[in-house]
This record gives structure tokens, sequence and C-alpha cells, in this order.
């Protein structure tokens, strides 16, 4: 959302502001003064004009700006009410050199989840890809993925949903998956050129509309501000990502896989054992009969004690 609109929003939020006040505030004129107010209009904003000015006395439900008023984090949010592929879009912004965007969706209709796994991404969800550009080498970029886990799960929570993360990205709640992350990389030898962090979560849906293994907030909760939830997760994933150290040590509290046994499909072959810890920059460490075994990639299941 553009600087100024932002401050108009400010403006109108606090009582009737007259157009006249406001050009002279912004310095811009008069003309300019309605053409954005027009255009918070059409965005959704209910805008009165009274006589002592115009007065916000409503907000969107959902879509860009709705998240973006009040937003507390360096993002510009690219509003689909339907699109294929969220992650999709952001590897499109990311080719041309954008950086800072969220692309967000009410629908996807080509998603797919780690693996290539099915995920369902229906109408009612929050379906999210972030586009960054960070100062690491490529070694490092798991963290983004810790990172985006951690935020979901502390979003969550200030709607009342206490979920847990199975390593590496699943958010569980009782063992049901409610949120799925799939992250996306280009870069050289030394360094990310881009790196795009997906993030779906199953929120106003009905159970019947994810997968049998999944579970949805409605089912939680009931229904929530998904543009509320979205800015939680916005921000939270910025303060994240500009502190990496403080990743590992907020994911290993949200964690329902560390002190578990776990089985862990790799490229190399089965890891069995138990999972004792979580080092930078994702890497599971699992304590197997043959000793300790560190784990950067593969698909983890949750076994019963022996």
């Amino acid at each position: 959302m553009q600087d100024t609109r932002r401050r108009i929003l400010a403006s109108l939020a606090e009582g009737p502001v007259a157009g006249p006040a406001m050009a002279d505030d912004l310095g811009i004129s008069r003309t300019a003064v309605w053409k954005h107010v027009e255009a918070l209009r059409e965005a959704g904003f209910e805008i009165e004009s009274r006589n002592e000015g115009y007065l916000l006395v409503g907000v969107p439900a959902f879509g860009g700006a709705a998240v973006e008023y009040g937003l507390d984090a360096p993002f510009e949010v690219e509003y689909h009410d339907s699109i294929g592929s969220t992650n999709d879009r952001g590897r499109e912004l990311a080719t041309a050199g954008e950086t800072d965007v969220a692309v967000l969706a009410d629908e996807q209709t080509g998603s797919r989840g780690r693996l290539d796994r099915d995920w369902r991404s229906p109408s009612g969800g929050i379906w999210l890809s972030l586009v960054c550009r960070p100062d690491i080498p490529p070694a490092h970029a798991p963290i983004y993925t810790l990172a985006a886990a951690v935020a979901a799960t502390d979003a969550l929570a200030t709607v009342g949903v206490d979920a847990g993360i199975k390593w590496p990205n699943d958010v569980l709640v009782d063992g049901q998956k409610l949120v799925g992350i799939l992250t996306e990389m280009e870069g050289e030898a030394d360094r990310v050129s881009w790196i795009v962090v997906g993030i779906g979560i199953n929120a106003n849906v009905d159970g019947e509309e994810v997968p049998e293994t999944a579970t949805a907030i409605r089912e939680q909760v009931g229904d929530v501000d998904r543009a509320a939830l979205t800015r939680e997760l916005l921000e939270r994933f910025d303060e994240l990502r500009t502190d990496p150290e403080s990743v590992l040590p907020a994911w290993r509290a949200a964690s329902v896989t560390l002190d578990r046994r776990v089985r862990v499909e790799t490229p190399g072959g089965e890891v069995l054992g138990r999972a004792v810890d979580v080092e930078f920059p994702g890497t599971l460490v699992v304590e197997t009969e043959a000793g300790k075994r560190r784990v950067s990639a593969g698909d983890c299941e949750h076994l019963r004690s022996a």
C-alpha cells in the first residue's frame, strides 16, 4: 500500500477529516486526496463523506488492502481471489527482481505440497507466498523454512489454536496437519538469489474440504479474522528473519518431534531413533543405536514409544 494511502487511512480512522485539511497535511492536491479516497473505497474500505469530512467506518474482511492496513512489516501484499499457485507467482516476481512481496490468495487451483503431495487449497484458507532476498549462503536457506513454521505456530496461538511443529515444517494440532510450508530457492555457490516461502493454512474451511489427515481452524475454534491472522504471521516472520539466532530456540519450544521416536526417510536410506535436537540451519539430530545421525532433509514419521 502506498505510504500516502496509509497516512490517509490513519487520519480517517481518528475521526472525520476534511479533504482540504488532509491535502495540506500530506502536501498533495485536493484532487489527489479524492482519488486516493476513491481508490481505498474500491479496495473495500467503507469511507463516508460527511459535512465534517471523510470518516472511515469499515475495513475489508480479507484481501491485500485488509492485510496491509495496520501491518507492521515491510511486505507489499499482492492479492488474488483465485490463483493457480502463490508459489508459482512468487517465483515470477522473484525472477523479475522483486522482494518483500507477499502473494496472498483466497483459493489456489494448482497448489502442491512437499514431495509433490496433494494439498487442497479451497476458498476460505490463507494461501501465502513470501518473496525474500536474504544475504545468506544457500546452505543457510532452511532457517527460513523453520522461521515460517514458528511464525505460523505463534500466529495461531493468538486465535486460540494450540499447534506444534513436526520436523521440519508441518504445523499440527493433535497430530493433524493444519499448516503446510513449501520453500523454494535459487542461488549461486556462495549466496542466495531469492527465496520463496509458501505457507498454506486451512483457516475458515470445512473439515471435508481438507485431507483426512488434516484439520482446519474452523474445526478447532471456529472462523477467525483471516486478515488479522495473516498480519500476525507476517510480522512474526519478519522478526525471525531479521534475528536468525532466535529461530531455533523458538522452534524447539514449539516442536512435537523432539524427544520422540522417529523414522526419517532420506535419500541415503532410513534413519530410525529418537529425535534429540535440531541444529542450525534446521538439521535434525537423531540418536540411533549406532550413535547420533544428523539429517538435513527427509520425510519424518513419528513412531509410538517402544
